[in-house]
Parts: C-alpha cells; sequence; structure tokens
C-alpha cells in the first residue's frame, strides 16, 4: 500500500477518534431532518445540490430559520437565518470563520491581509484602506467603470454568433476595473501570466466533490500548523495559488514602488487606492498610512475577491433579465429615459428601477451563500422568532458551546422571512423595493438589509465598489443589448467556493442570445 495513501487514512482515523472524544453536543434538543448517511451527513444535499438551494430552501419551510444538520463524520451544524441572531453573531467576537478557511485565506493571501488579521491589526487595516472604499472615492471610480462597461459593449458588437458565453467578458472586464481603480494601472500591466493563473484560480473554485467535504470535515480539526505544511505539497491547485501570491508581491510591490518614486518628484498620481495610501489627501488620511509590504500584500486579496463576486453578480443580473423580458424592456427604458450631464453621465443613485434590480439580484444572489463560525467562548445566541425544540418547548434563545459550528445561512436568510421580503421571496420581483413591500427593520447587514456584503467588523470593504460597477455596467449593457436564454443552455447557481452560474455541460458559464437594440 502506498504511503500516499496510507498517511489520508491515518489521519482520518485520528481525527474521527478525537471527534467523538471531544465533542459536546449542545444542540441535541434542537429540530432537524434525519441525515442520509453518517459518513457525510447533509452535506452533500446542502453543498453538491444540483441546484444550489434545492434540499436547503426545504428544509427552511419545514424547519424555520434555525434548525440542526449533520455535518461530515457525525458533526452537528447549527443552521441560522433569524436576523436577530445573526446580527448577534456578525458582531459578537463569540464567534471566529472556520479554521480550514482561515488556513485556505492565509495560503493565498499571507498573514498581513486585513481578511488574515486579527484584533487591533485588523482594525488599523481595514481602517486604511477605507479610504479608497468610502462613498467619494468610488464615486471617483465611475470614468474607469464606464470605460470598462464600453469595453464589453465593444467585444459583444464584435461578436457575430447567435450565441455567447458572457462570463468570460464578465470576468475580465471586473479584473480590469480593479486594476484601474485600486492599483491605478491597466490591466495589461498586471502581466499576463498573473492574470492567467488568477483567472486559473477562479476556474479552479469551481468544483465540489464528496472528497473535498471530508477534506474539509477533516480539516475543521487539524491545527494550523499542520495546513502551512500541507499547503506545501507540490499540487496543481497549490502550486496555482503560490504562483499567483507570488506574482501579486512581485506586480504590487513595483506598482506601489512606481507611485512613491512619483510622490517624491513632485508628479501628479492618480486617484487610486494604491496612490492615495501612498500620498494622503488630508492629514486624517496621513495618519492611517500604510508601509509598502502592507499595501503589497493585499494585492492579491483585492484582485481575486473582487474579480470573482462582482463577475458572478453581474452574470446572475442578466440571467434574471434574460428570463424576465418585459421587466428588461422597462428597465431598458429607465436608462434610455434618464436626464444625462454635460459629460453624459447618468446619476445612478436617482434610478428606481436600475437600484430595485441591483438590489433583487445581490438579494437571490449572495456570492457567498453560507458562512461558517465557530464558537469561541460559551454564549447564549438571541432569536427574534421562538422556535420549537424536539420536546415541543418554545424557546427564544439558543446556549451554544465553545467548539460549536454554527453556519450564517445567508441565501436563506434573504429568502426567508415574509415579513421582511413578501409572500414571494423565492421570485425574482425587483419591484418589491419600490413598491414598499421590503420591511428594512434593524440593519443585519451595510447594503438594503442584506448579508451578501456580511456584516459588523468583517463587513466586505469594497461593497460600495461592487454596487456602483453594477449600476454601470447595466447600464451600459442593458441600454444597447436585448438579452435571451438560449434554446438548449439552461444556466443554474451551485455553490463552489462561491456561488456560479453553471451552464447545461456542468461548468461555469452563461450563454445567452445577444442582440444589439439601439
Amino acid at each position: 500500500m502506498p504511503y500516499s495513501f496510507i498517511l489520508p487514512v491515518v489521519v482520518l482515523v485520528l481525527v474521527v477518534a478525537a471527534i467523538y472524544r471531544r465533542r459536546r453536543n449542545s444542540i441535541a434538543y434542537i429540530q432537524g431532518p434525519s441525515a442520509p448517511s453518517w459518513m457525510f451527513g447533509h452535506m452533500q444535499q446542502l453543498l453538491l445540490a444540483f441546484r444550489y438551494g434545492e434540499h436547503e430552501f426545504q428544509w427552511l419551510k419545514a424547519y424555520g430559520s434555525v434548525y440542526r444538520l449533520k455535518g461530515c463524520l457525525g458533526q452537528n451544524r447549527l443552521m441560522v437565518s433569524d436576523p436577530v441572531a445573526l446580527q448577534y453573531i456578525v458582531n459578537s467576537a463569540h464567534f471566529y470563520r472556520s479554521p480550514l478557511k482561515d488556513n485556505i485565506s492565509y495560503l493565498l493571501f499571507g498573514e498581513k491581509s486585513v481578511i488574515t488579521a486579527t484584533g487591533s491589526e485588523h482594525r488599523r487595516l481595514r481602517s486604511a484602506l477605507n479610504v479608497g472604499f468610502t462613498s467619494a472615492a468610488v464615486r471617483k471610480y465611475q470614468p474607469v467603470f464606464k470605460r470598462i462597461a464600453e469595453t464589453i459593449s465593444e467585444e459583444l458588437e464584435r461578436n457575430s454568433e447567435p450565441m455567447t458565453d458572457i462570463c468570460p467578458l464578465l470576468c475580465t472586464a471586473a479584473l480590469g476595473a480593479i486594476s484601474e481603480a485600486i492599483m491605478g494601472v491597466p490591466q495589461k500591466d498586471l502581466g499576463q501570466e498573473f492574470v492567467d493563473d488568477t483567472i486559473q484560480i477562479v476556474k479552479s473554485s469551481a468544483t465540489q466533490t464528496n472528497r473535498d467535504l471530508l477534506v474539509d470535515a477533516v480539516g475543521f480539526h487539524l491545527p494550523g500548523w499542520f495546513w502551512r505544511i500541507v499547503m506545501r505539497l507540490p499540487t496543481a491547485t497549490f502550486n496555482t495559488a503560490r504562483t499567483v501570491r507570488s506574482l501579486a508581491t512581485e506586480i504590487g510591490g513595483r506598482i506601489v514602488r512606481e507611485k512613491i518614486d512619483a510622490t517624491r518628484k513632485g508628479l501628479e498620481i492618480n486617484q487610486d487606492l494604491f496612490s492615495r495610501l501612498v500620498n494622503p489627501e488630508s492629514p486624517t488620511e496621513s495618519s492611517k498610512m500604510l508601509p509598502e509590504e502592507d499595501i503589497v500584500a493585499h494585492t492579491a486579496l483585492i484582485v481575486i475577491a473582487g474579480l470573482e463576486n462582482t463577475a458572478n453578480a453581474l452574470s446572475f443580473g442578466l440571467l434574471e433579465l434574460a428570463r424576465h423580458p418585459e421587466f428588461q424592456r422597462d428597465l431598458r427604458t429607465e436608462i434610455h429615459s434618464s436626464p444625462r450631464d454635460a459629460d453624459g453621465n447618468i446619476p445612478y443613485d436617482t434610478m428606481p428601477l436600475l437600484n430595485a434590480f441591483v438590489k433583487e439580484t445581490l438579494r437571490l444572489y449572495p456570492g457567498l451563500p453560507l458562512s461558517d463560525r465557530v464558537v469561541v467562548e460559551d454564549t447564549v445566541i438571541p432569536l427574534g422568532e421562538s422556535i420549537c425544540t424536539r420536546d415541543g418547548i418554545f424557546t427564544n434563545q439558543i446556549p451554544v458551546s465553545k467548539g460549536q459550528l454554527v453556519t450564517i445561512a445567508i441565501a436563506s436568510y434573504q429568502r426567508s422571512l415574509p415579513s421582511v421580503w413578501g409572500n414571494d421571496a423565492h421570485e425574482f420581483n425587483p419591484y418589491r423595493w419600490i413598491k414598499g413591500a421590503v420591511h428594512q427593520g434593524e440593519a443585519v447587514g451595510p447594503y438594503a438589509n442584506l448579508l451578501t456584503f456580511l456584516g459588523g467588523p468583517r463587513t466586505c470593504l469594497g461593497w460600495r465598489f461592487a454596487v456602483s460597477e453594477m449600476q454601470i455596467v447595466f447600464c451600459e449593457l442593458v441600454g444597447k443589448f436585448s438579452f435571451a436564454e438560449t434554446d438548449t443552455e439552461a444556466t443554474r447557481p451551485r455553490f463552489m467556493t462561491s456561488l456560479q452560474p453553471i451552464a447545461e455541460n456542468g461548468r461555469k458559464g452563461l450563454p445567452l442570445r445577444i442582440i444589439r437594440t439601439s
């Protein structure tokens, strides 16, 4: 028997034994569905479903906003979509991200990244980086977004094929927006190797298998040092991740040094994030300056995180337009009738249909539909609505023990309570945001009461950036083209580290019929 097979088996046996020795089942009294197997629990149904949510949304209907699931190897998981509970979880220091996800982030982004930093270091980095993601800063990026959107239009006009997979175009466009607005350089200056490897990282995330489920389950109980060693192995995925990080450090370092040199020479530099970090515009910004190594450390994070989620959101928005031609026509009418200033700019924030469409797309298709947290200290989760336990007792709070895995069910939350979203919460209906069908209540996330960008201290810094980019790209494309589904290709959402559009062939893609209208 080869050693490459013996080692995983030994590790699995040891971990399973440790799980049984340490397990404290503090949520056994919570209701939930019966698991189809001990090995995989409900994870195949939750994470490998043909269409994301086909089981999860049924569980939501049957058991409500809090219920218990089984993970792999008998693990107990608490699924939570109650808004009061979610607000407590995302803002409480009693919960922390899954250790496996932290180790993967460490591999891709390093220990100096805002996504891996903790405590005061996280607050320092976040405060400094926020200078490039305020409302005022994002407004200055609008000309970049407009140029990127026009580039997509030009590519579509050159294409004579009756069917177009628009995903690659949107992916390239999202990367271009990040390159110009955040780093202040055209995409070509990133180098073809870095672009290709970054896109490969995004593509490689579009796979999830039974093996991945077991690795995640085992990895949850393994210490960080073990994964740091494993991730040095010369596998294709780890090699690509290391290459992306190395190239990002090299490219980011070159860009930052050029900006520092330009500043010292008194030359005018751009309004991109990197420029503002090396040459602050005000004394307030100066107090939050980052050293060169800290700026460079965020190159890979900003590129990968901003690239995938924005491109996927744009794809899902166009998919829903293709499925709802009447709304698409109404949106096109609004775009054509909106006043423009002397430079041809549209007041995007004042367009009701456009903003309702962006909100509805982000509501139905959160880039991260699930986010795991581990309880780091015994605590009690409050509930907005009481639940009935297996013993028939109603309770409005759930005690959880240290080590308990809690899943923030973002997609379920954004389709759950009729009192929040209306009675048609599972349907695409942008008009709900205009007709007052959405009850805002107490804010959970930073945008439209959604958790698409998470919430609390770990709220996505780039949420305004993403919303503005979506507004401008949608205006450009819908104003010039009509989008329709093809006769044979049926695209569906599937969770593969992020929520992605999957074509009929099982690969990431969005084939559409695209026709020039004006």
